[in-house]
């Protein structure tokens, strides 16, 4: 183990194993909760759509003042309290579906509201990280995150469409609920993470979200990371909505085929996290990101063709290639836009990414929905292949693609020493 390896780092070593907990809860639910919608409730495309679209939608509902929320709390208090909503939210599902009252719209209040349990969560994993780590050890530690999150995408989708298969979705439910509890358990070993400063003149939440705003939009390269990825969301998010009615209904596949075909997915995104880092070393940070984009991305108009036998292998191809490009961008680009955002700004940086990104996954779940009723699903996954292969584009037309290395610190610390809107300079960072 290097001296300055992030895994010395107890705290860090804590998250990382609430995080693993955390995940495999996620993507059980991730699977369990449609094939609930479409085998036991025989909701539409459109409904599906609906249920999709209310899971993320918290992110556009709260997403940015959650950021300067989070900037003025105890974060790991926030990260615990996430957790236990989530982990109670999925425990109703099962409870009514052994008092056979399990509605669909009990399922759109659950993901509604485990959606805003996520933004704080998300957010505020993002933002205590590189307090846990520093900032040198930033690529490292996002790669492991990422890495850890591709593998519960392996296993959580996997195990998810296994367990729906063996045990019904419900009781699949059950180890999505334990998953999260057993993340806020482990958060509790976290030391306590520096309280934000308190304000030296009172600051209104409106500039301090237009600042997080401001910082995203007017600096040209953290604006290309926040498209591509808006851009790659929304057509990821338009397969999946579609993929459980596809697999279940039209190709007739049993559930448990759907869950590997998410999990080659993680497949992708694990690869991607795990070579991320020999790519940037070998090409540049910034070449990276554009060569990667621009070879893997096309990858998506593979995936329509998804179908019974052979084409079912090209689709999955096809899939685990796109995955592939958004591990490295998860790690990359993380990595990118921590370095370049001070600490005091972290929370909000970090929401207004969620917001454009999960607001991505909201409307791709949407349009799913609305083009699957009208024009059915296989129209619906080509235009998830169109966004996906255009995703590249943002950062071939931005700065990123000729950046070599990560920001120095020497520009983080004088980032650092900016005062926020609305405080005097001098306030310390949290």
């Amino acid at each position: 183990m290097q001296p300055d390896s992030p895994w010395r780092n107890s705290d860090f070593r804590t998250l990382f194993t609430a995080t693993a907990f955390g995940q495999l809860g996620t993507n059980i639910g991730y699977v369990a909760v449609p094939l609930i919608a479409v085998s036991a409730l025989d909701a539409s495309p459109g409904q599906v759509g609906a249920l999709a679209t209310l899971s993320t939608a918290a992110f556009l509902l709260i997403g940015l003042p959650a950021g300067a929320w989070l900037d003025r709390m105890r974060q790991r208090r926030v990260l615990i309290a996430a957790d236990l909503a989530r982990a109670g939210l999925y425990a109703t599902i099962p409870l009514a579906w052994w008092l056979d009252a399990l509605t669909l719209w009990q399922l759109y209040a659950v993901v509604l509201l485990h959606g805003g349990a996520t933004v704080f969560a998300d957010v505020g994993a993002q933002s205590v990280l590189p307090q846990l780590v520093g900032r040198a050890d930033l690529v490292r530690a996002n790669a492991a995150v990422n890495t850890l999150i591709a593998a519960g995408t392996v296993v959580g989708r996997g195990a998810g469409g296994g367990l729906v298969q063996l045990l019904t979705a419900p009781a699949a439910v059950v180890s999505a609920a334990m998953g999260h509890l057993l993340s806020a358990l482990r958060l509790t070993a976290i030391r306590r993470t520096p309280p934000p400063p308190p304000p030296r003149q009172a600051t209104r939440l409106g500039p301090q979200v237009t600042e997080g705003l401001r910082h995203v939009f007017g600096n040209r390269e953290l604006r290309a990371l926040a498209l591509a990825s808006a851009c790659s969301n929304l057509g990821s998010q338009i397969f999946n909505t579609m993929l459980p009615v596809l697999f279940v209904r039209e190709l007739g596949l049993p559930e448990g085929v759907l869950g590997l075909f998410w999990a080659a997915g993680g497949v992708g995104l694990l690869l991607g996290a795990r070579c991320a880092g020999i790519i940037a070393r070998r090409l540049g940070h910034g070449r990276a990101l554009h060569l990667v984009g621009l070879y893997m991305a096309p990858a998506g108009m593979l995936v329509p063709f998804v179908d019974r036998g052979p084409w079912l292998w090209v689709a999955g191809t096809g899939w685990l290639l796109t995955m592939f490009k958004t591990g490295v961008n998860n790690v990359l680009g993380v990595s990118l836009r921590q370095r370049m955002t001070s600490t005091a700004l972290l929370g909000r940086m970090n929401a207004t990414f969620r917001f454009l990104l999960t607001g991505a996954l909201a409307v791709g779940a949407a349009a799913a929905g609305v083009i699957g009723a009208l024009a059915g699903v296989h129209t619906t996954l080509w235009a998830g292949g169109v966004f996906l292969t255009m995703s590249f584009l943002p950062i071939l037309l931005s700065p990123v693609r000729t950046r070599r290395e990560l920001p120095q610190q020497k520009e983080e610390e004088r980032a650092d020493r900016r005062p926020a809107a609305g405080a005097e300079s001098g306030a310390v960072s949290e």
